[in-house]
């Protein structure tokens, strides 16, 4: 059977764009490179890409469309989302004000490698736009005839996309120029991102079903 690059087009550019879009995400991958360092950061992105596995998963089992279709399931995973959120704000307000590191740049402890990737997987898994993003894009740009094996490949594509480009935000935000402006930010690096892990947190919150 033919592989349907058309298909596979359309579907890598409406993610592609979507992926751009700054959010959570986004945020999480800016605060990690910030106040961390890159190691963090492409960690954290790992952990984000990881979690588009799971998704695509779910859709493709068709476990997606019973979390979209059931009002109890999609508040519970909306809650879940808007509270972790919530936990993040509050922890960068908590947070000393950035500063360079003391250590070589790119060391880091296993744990702080584990935490770092779990913040980035939690971040995403627990985003019920998530589950609603993949299933609309599923349904209005995967024809039912493609093959199992091509959505796998669909899937598989989306993840590593997504961590092609959290991995270069991070590059970004560690070049040294970069990195120094918000370390002369101080308390207030802090203070935005809190409001703005706010912001994100109440937006999922107020997510509704399609």
């Amino acid at each position: 059977m033919t592989f349907p690059w058309v298909e596979f087009a359309g579907l890598m550019l409406a993610f592609g764009i979507n992926a751009i879009i700054p959010g959570a995400d986004f945020a999480m991958v800016l605060r990690q490179a910030v106040v961390h360092g890159r190691r963090a950061a492409v960690l954290t992105s790992l952990g984000i890409a990881c979690a588009i596995l799971v998704h695509g998963t779910y859709t493709l089992l068709g476990v997606g469309v019973i979390v979209g279709q059931s009002l109890l399931l999609f508040n519970i995973l909306k809650w879940a989302g808007a509270a972790y959120l919530v936990w993040l704000a509050v922890a960068a307000f908590r947070s000393p004000p950035p500063e360079p590191p003391l250590l070589e740049p790119g060391s880091m402890a296993r744990t702080g490698d584990m935490a770092a990737f779990a913040l980035g997987f939690l971040t995403n898994l627990l985003n019920p736009k998530a589950v609603l993003f993949f299933l609309a894009l599923f349904t209005s740009l995967v024809s039912v005839r493609t093959g199992g094996d091509a959505k796998v490949v669909y899937v598989g594509s989306m993840s590593l996309m997504l961590f092609a480009w959290f991995a270069l935000v991070s590059v970004f935000f560690t070049t040294p120029s970069v990195r120094q402006g918000f370390f002369r930010a101080g308390r207030w690096f802090n203070r935005v991102t809190g409001i703005t892990f706010l912001a994100l947190a109440l937006r999922v919150a107020l997510a509704q079903q399609r």
